[in-house]
């Protein structure tokens, strides 16, 4: 029991730091209330400022994928208890995005600035509609579970783990990845896009485009044919881009 109670624990201090880190994502890319945000004065210069950012995006694109893959969470697993496999892993996103945030580096400079009221009202609203586009999805596809706190009470109650199945989530009639259409509106919907926003938006961008072909692949050795016809139906990111959409079919934990 003590065991089980230490998983537990272990299960809800890690998504206590994710949340804490959700929070103060919001932000830190929004350039509000929180003290290290993505724009800034530079403090060094512009190649050392690019390449530490630069650096700390391919560390946490690097955590982000090789944890979700199949055979590293079997070697996790050898080593901790199957139910901390998903809190071990968000506790290490989180980890990565703290350090993210405290050893960005602006870079200075101004692609655009939006000075009209209406229209930076607008760009304020689509961030923060992004955010919650965000919570909404991961609701859609079980939050609990997506972020571990599902297996660790499972644990804490002895009672056996069991996959959450094919969902029929509305969203995921339209688009595929529906998660990261939040994540791209989130880094693109600003009213001031600085040169250090421009690189952070580019480079999470591309990391998603990149990160879906790997995650698909692994939908398809899961499903097979089912997936495929999904993907031959439903559009990867933008809407109504396909003649048809799929029939419903599960909605996997994005990594």
């Amino acid at each position: 029991m003590l065991r089980r109670a230490f998983i537990f624990i272990y299960g809800v201090a890690s998504y206590a730091v994710f949340f804490a880190t959700f929070l103060y994502a919001i932000g830190f890319i929004g350039n509000f209330l929180v003290p290290r945000t993505i724009d800034g004065l530079p403090q060094v210069g512009l190649t050392e400022a690019l390449l530490i950012d630069l650096g700390l995006l391919l560390l946490f694109a690097l955590q982000h994928s090789v944890m979700a893959r199949p055979a590293f969470k079997r070697v996790l697993t050898r080593f901790i208890p199957e139910s901390a496999e998903r809190s071990t892993y968000v506790l290490a996103s989180s980890v990565l995005l703290i350090a993210l945030f405290y050893f960005w580096q602006p870079l200075g400079g101004s692609i655009w600035n939006v000075t009209d009221p209406t229209a930076r009202g607008v760009l304020y609203g689509l961030y923060a509609f992004g955010w919650v586009l965000l919570l909404y999805v991961t609701f859609l596809i079980n939050h609990f579970d997506l972020f571990g706190l599902r297996q660790v009470w499972l644990e804490l109650v002895d009672r056996p783990y069991t996959d959450i199945g094919f969902r029929m989530p509305a969203l995921y009639r339209l688009v595929r990845h529906p998660l990261y259409v939040g994540w791209i509106v989130i880094f693109w919907a600003t009213p001031s896009m600085t040169l250090t926003h421009l690189v952070f938006a580019i480079a999470t961008t591309g990391y998603i485009l990149v990160a879906i072909q790997f995650e698909e692949h692994d939908l398809e050795e899961q499903l097979g044919a089912d997936y495929r016809e999904y993907k031959r139906r439903v559009p990867m990111l933008v809407p109504f881009t396909k003649r048809a959409q799929a029939p419903a079919l599960p909605a996997r934990q994005p990594r």
